[in-house]
């Protein structure tokens, strides 16, 4: 029984994989992706085997939901690097930055404070923010506040004492 439905298997696979990667690539332009997300169609499929009526309808529909991931993680990169490209043209060259503020980032926890210096001084995308540290977007985000916050805070009150 078990031999079967391996050898079913792989006769679904080599009669529906190139077609199902052919229409992914039509849909993602880009042939490596295309070929992830069949493939990870057939992974989820192979998951499910027994008790999926219409392999070829859960493999359409699954890659589907896929494409659509892709395209809704394309678009999050877009604005983000639109937002990012926005900020650097209004932000002012580091260069011109006050000396306190830098010493303020210094002075920062290491946990913020890498964030600030990979992100601002480096411009570095937090998502490769995120990779360098290891620690999810999300937190980098988070932390990037946080530090913000403290820093306002301190040069507020820095402020309030100036003559």
């Amino acid at each position: 029984m078990k031999r079967s439905r391996e050898k079913a298997a792989s006769e679904l696979f080599a009669a529906l994989y190139p077609r199902l990667a052919g229409w992914c690539r039509r849909l993602v332009d880009d042939d490596e992706t295309a070929h992830e997300i069949a493939s990870e169609a057939f992974t989820r499929l192979w998951a499910r085997w027994t008790s999926v009526a219409e392999p070829r309808g859960f493999l359409y529909v699954t890659a589907a939901n896929l494409v659509r991931d892709h395209w809704r993680k394309l678009e999050r990169e877009r604005r983000a690097v639109h937002r990012a490209t926005v900020e650097a043209a209004v932000r002012p060259p580091v260069e011109q930055a006050d000396p306190s503020v830098r010493l303020l980032v210094g002075s920062l926890p290491e946990r913020l404070r890498v964030p600030i210096l990979l992100h601002y001084y480096a411009d570095m995308p937090i998502r490769e923010v995120s990779v360098l540290t290891g620690r999810k977007e999300g937190t980098i985000k988070a932390d990037l506040h946080a530090a913000r916050e403290l820093l306002r805070a301190h040069l507020r009150r820095s402020l309030d004492h100036t003559p």
